[in-house]
């Protein structure tokens, strides 16, 4: 079963626990889309760090080569992308998924991806676009919301019922698009819906024109560690005929990735 990545079961000692490798990554993780270049009272502010603690954060990612500074204003290197290359390169799953997954996608000639739980967002750990490029954000690394797309929705059906309830709790869901699901209880619905039937079915609702279909994949213990799905062109393949073509391809695939987990 997935874990839920808050569980404080797991927390080190306060003598163990390195704070200043902690402030580090929330200095580099306040950098996003929406904040590209920042300032260090802005880092400051997004952190929760002092304006002098900060700086010398800031300073220090600079001289390792994370960070550049430019007229007062910081932003990341491509440096940055080693540290998720190097959970790529060395985790288990995304080497064991890649080669299945370049089957399940040329074999329909569509999209494929294999997500994970990260908190509240589901992250691609693995992708082939087989030629179609259906979303941006069918891509290793990328991060979205969980509660609005088929993968996330499958590992939520996964969850055990007091931490789907925690996560229904505190969600805030927005109208992404006009398909958007956005009432807690039909959310719930189609979670419950998703755990019967094995596979989640999730229809432009994170971009229009986006339609997904995921099914978990459990390693030797039956615990659900991942989601697998096919993304399709809303315009090619109605949902029906989604569930119906790629549906056993998707379950052939899950089979022989389940007895590598």
């Amino acid at each position: 079963m997935i874990t839920d990545t808050t569980d404080t079961d797991d927390i080190p000692s306060p003598r163990d626990f390195v704070g200043g490798l902690e402030k580090g990554l929330q200095v580099i993780q306040a950098f996003d889309q929406e904040r590209s270049r920042l300032s260090i009272a802005e880092v400051a502010a997004h952190t929760g760090l002092t304006r002098a603690a900060a700086r010398r954060y800031l300073i220090t990612l600079t001289h390792l080569g994370y960070m550049r500074h430019e007229n007062k204003l910081f932003s990341l290197t491509p440096m940055v992308l080693r540290l998720g290359q190097s959970y790529l390169h060395s985790a288990r799953l995304p080497r064991l998924a890649q080669p299945l997954l370049y089957r399940l996608a040329y074999s329909l000639g569509e999209a494929a991806s294999v997500g994970i739980l990260d908190h509240d967002q589901l992250v691609c750990v693995a992708a082939v676009s087989a030629g179609q490029m259906v979303s941006s954000t069918l891509q290793p690394g990328t991060r979205v919301p969980a509660w609005c797309t088929a993968n996330g929705r499958m590992l939520l059906a996964s969850l055990p019922p007091a931490q789907l309830d925690a996560y229904l709790e505190r969600l805030q869901p927005e109208p992404i698009t006009e398909h958007t699901i956005t009432g807690k209880e039909r959310l719930a619905l189609e979670i419950t819906r998703a755990r019967a039937h094995g596979y989640a079915l999730v229809d432009q609702e994170l971009e229009l024109g986006l339609r997904t279909l995921s099914v978990p994949l459990r390693n030797f213990r039956n615990e659900v560690v991942a989601a697998m799905n096919i993304s399709v062109h809303a315009g090619r393949m109605p949902p029906g005929e989604m569930v119906e073509r790629c549906l056993p391809a998707l379950i052939k695939i899950q089979v022989e990735l389940n007895a590598l987990l």
